[in-house]
């Protein structure tokens, strides 16, 4: 399960006294009022967590020592990640300065969270810059993170949209330019695309993976039908260890 939530400069204190709607904007203490406010969604998280458990018994669950967070595959791939991700739209580089969006990240970090997910279209492509950014900083270690961004919307011109091959490839180039990174985790397909034939969008996705460029590649916003097509009934990473039939694409 991954839980997202929008928070702002003002806005980052948990509630108090049972009252959910009002925020104390007074405190100067920002680190700790975002500490507060992420350890209650983490404590909602992990209580879904529990529920979900229970009536999915074939769910390979672990539970980290120090931080108490939950593990779980990712789909149906063998990719561990945490219960709780930490997204970053509508606040890195819009709502919230460089400064909390660090500290952020670190609370989730040293909470044991693992998962952090962008795309190219959030701010204009700032909030993959100044999460580069952070991850460069805080000098963690790229096996202990799980980063996935989302393809779709990159630019103003018809090229620089969609899901064709020719922008799947740049769009993730640019992504991994910004995030300062070599490999993203997880690469998704923020929407579908009726103009992109669906064999070439499994192509592209194909080339990316074996290019190195991301170890899967999921959908996001589609439909049961359309993910059925592009992956023959499997609902992630249609083409993760198949090559394709025809190269004719590849060349």
């Amino acid at each position: 399960m991954q839980v997202s939530f929008a928070c702002t400069d003002h806005g980052l204190k948990a509630p108090r006294n049972g009252e959910h709607s009002k925020q104390n904007a007074t405190s100067p203490n920002t680190a700790s009022q975002a500490r507060a406010r992420f350890r209650t969604v983490a404590l909602i998280a992990r209580s879904l967590g529990s529920f979900t458990h229970r009536y999915h018994h074939n769910l390979k669950e672990s539970t980290a020592k120090l931080t108490g967070m939950k593990y779980r595959n990712l789909g149906k791939s063998g990719l561990r990640v945490s219960c709780l991700g930490l997204g970053t739209w509508v606040t890195f580089g819009g709502q919230i300065s460089d400064e909390v969006a660090e500290q952020l990240m670190t609370i989730a970090y040293e909470s044991g969270v693992n998962l952090f997910d962008t795309a190219e279209v959030y701010s204009g492509g700032k909030a993959e810059i100044i999460l580069g950014n952070i991850i460069k900083k805080k000098c963690w270690r790229r096996s202990s993170l799980v980063i996935t961004t989302k393809l779709y919307w990159g630019g103003k011109a018809e090229t620089e949209r969609g899901l064709n091959r020719k922008h799947i490839i740049e769009g993730l180039k640019g992504s991994l330019q910004r995030m300062q990174l070599e490999y993203v985790d997880v690469v998704f397909a923020n929407r579908p695309d009726s103009n992109t034939p669906m064999e070439e969008i499994v192509r592209a996705m194909t080339h990316v993976i074996n290019q190195g460029m991301s170890m899967y590649w999921g959908t996001s916003r589609w439909s049961a039908m359309e993910i059925m097509v592009s992956g023959d009934g499997k609902s992630f990473c249609a083409s993760y260890n198949e090559q394709p039939k025809k190269p004719s694409y590849d060349k």
